[in-house]
């Protein structure tokens, strides 16, 4: 089975490549930076220099492949919707022009919305588009990822987190390499067809307040949470010199599931992953916090 993946040193895709490996596969991986791959990896797999905003781009790289990993990638202008639509462009063109008979894509819970959810609404529109090809996919539907927290490094530091989310409103959370574990094996089993949706909600549904008292004790500093208004995340994303559009998607990722959602899928045992919040948080964010102040 020859097998595309897009995003190789992403916070999943890194995962997906070395679980492939582990299994026997050689991949082929996309990336418009080829030399930002591990030099253990390099060895392993087939990188091909692409631009997933590039449909040409992305055709040429992924000829021959039966199956193909697809994350939208981070984007990279001041419409982050738009860059979506672009991506979205590409992968149709791919599967089409290079007859891909079956996709793993990586979504979002809140995508089944459609419509109302910020950048998720550009998943939704990929969900779309693939579901009318009429190929073998299936959309992985992720929790928030433990990998989010990197980026409040900052405020972790000082020991307050801002949300906009109710404190106590549960929520699945999830670890990226456990996300990989299911890709890789939806990649590799012969034993579905059609259109799945396929959930990963992580262990636990866990709230602010929780996940403030876990980080506590993960990583021995006290950490507290705290719920700020819409408006007052909005001007600190505009601190940030990020535009309109990139601060109301990414406001609409939390305000358009804060009220009236439920997810398609519940939480099963097809769809509750291993990897606790405690257990990443010891390996990952306590090493980064313990020479703070």
């Amino acid at each position: 089975m020859r097998i595309a993946v897009t995003t190789p040193t992403g916070n999943v895709g890194h995962h997906v490549v070395a679980t492939l490996i582990r299994a026997g596969i050689r991949p082929r991986v996309l990336s418009r930076h080829p030399g930002r791959l591990a030099p253990e990896v390099r060895h392993h797999v087939d990188a091909v220099r692409a631009d997933q905003y590039d449909a040409e781009s992305v055709v040429a790289a992924t000829d021959g492949i039966d199956a193909l990993y697809w994350v939208n990638p981070t984007s990279d202008s001041e419409d982050p919707l738009a860059d979506c639509a672009r991506a979205t462009g590409s992968v149709v063109r791919a599967v089409t022009e290079n007859r891909i008979c079956r996709v793993v894509f990586q979504s979002s819970i809140g995508a089944e919305k459609r419509h109302g959810a910020g950048e998720i609404d550009g998943l939704a529109h990929t969900e779309t588009a693939l579901d009318d090809l009429d190929i073998d996919v299936t959309h992985l539907r992720c929790g928030y990822f433990f990998t989010n927290l990197e980026p409040q490094l900052p405020a972790l530091r000082a020991g307050v987190v801002q949300v906009i989310l109710p404190l106590d409103q549960p929520m699945a959370w999830v670890a990226p390499r456990d996300i990989a574990e299911v890709a890789a094996t939806r990649l590799l089993s012969p034993d579905w067809s059609g259109r799945h949706v396929q959930a990963v909600h992580g262990p636990a549904d866990l709230s602010w307040h929780q996940v403030a008292d876990i980080l506590t004790a993960a990583t021995g500093r006290k950490i507290s949470v705290e719920q700020i208004t819409d408006d007052a995340m909005r001007t600190q994303l505009h601190q940030a010199a990020l535009s309109d559009a990139t601060v109301e998607a990414m406001l609409g990722m939390s305000t358009g599931l804060r009220e009236n959602f439920t997810p398609e899928q519940s939480r099963t045992i097809r769809t509750t992953t291993p990897t606790t919040l405690a257990a990443w948080a010891y390996d990952h964010l306590r090493p980064q916090l313990a020479d703070a102040p």
